[in-house]
């Protein structure tokens, strides 16, 4: 039987210093604590958001 997959999107808004890396990780934490697998980061524009891409089982 085929893998199964359900994924989710979180959309990281910089402040106005731009991102916090300390904040991405913290988010990308959270989300693994969940079982969530990180697979991509895309950045929209520079100094702009940050994207993340992450699948889990089901």
């Amino acid at each position: 039987m085929s893998k199964r997959w359900s994924y989710l999107t979180i959309e990281i808004k910089p402040g106005w210093t731009g991102l916090k890396p300390d904040e991405m990780q913290a988010e990308m934490n959270r989300h693994g604590q969940l079982g969530w697998e990180l697979v991509n980061v895309i950045l929209t524009v520079q100094m702009g958001s940050a994207l993340l891409f992450f699948k889990k089982e089901i």
